[in-house]
């Protein structure tokens, strides 16, 4: 994002903020959906989320990455967001991956492929919802936002040390979880955080 672009949305214009929305809606969406496991919800967050950062532009510092402080605002957003419903149960009645998300198939899948990689997709969200907020937000930055442990820490307020002790406890929850599907199908595969 160029500076000349964020420091004008600081001055309040408008067409400027609209600039940073359209070049972090999606990584603030996925975020948002990889968090709350629901299409509607991340939505509503995504949505939020930039409510918040125009509401906070002015203390937004320039040293720091500003991708690194949106995904911040927006993680801490959907941290709020589950505490508020930390008793409901999340609805995985639509629980697919959104289309800009890494694809695990060939260009050109079969439908058989097409079918399994989607069952994979399901498993993998439905199981990262099982996660505490806090381990499932260390993984959702790494794996599929694919910051470095030093943004993470930004974001998370702790330190690197912690962010790999929340991503090794993290990973070996979600495998756990995939492993005890009774169909035995879904796999992650992350690749150790050094």
């Amino acid at each position: 994002m160029e500076p000349q672009i964020i420091a004008a949305a600081q001055q309040g214009d408008k067409l400027a903020f609209a600039q940073i929305v359209a070049e972090f809606q999606t990584p603030v969406y996925n975020l948002a959906y990889r968090m709350l496991g629901n299409r509607n919800d991340a939505e509503d967050a995504a949505q939020e989320t930039f409510l918040r950062a125009y509401a906070q532009l002015k203390t937004y510092d320039p040293n720091q990455s500003f991708g690194t402080w949106l995904l911040s605002v927006a993680a801490h957003y959907c941290i709020d967001r589950l505490r508020r419903r930390k008793f409901q149960w999340l609805s995985f009645d639509d629980p697919r991956w959104d289309e800009s998300a890494p694809s695990l198939v060939s260009d050109l899948p079969s439908p058989e492929a097409s079918a399994l990689a989607h069952e994979r997709e399901e498993q993998v969200q439905k199981n990262l919802q099982k996660l505490p907020p806090q381990y499932r937000m260390v993984l959702v930055l790494k794996y599929w936002n694919e910051l470095s442990l030093e943004e993470i820490s930004k974001i998370t307020g702790d330190n690197v040390g912690t962010v790999k002790v929340k991503l090794f406890r993290a990973r070996q929850m979600l495998g756990k979880h995939l492993r005890a599907e009774p169909n035995g199908k879904a796999r992650l595969e992350l690749r150790h955080a050094g």
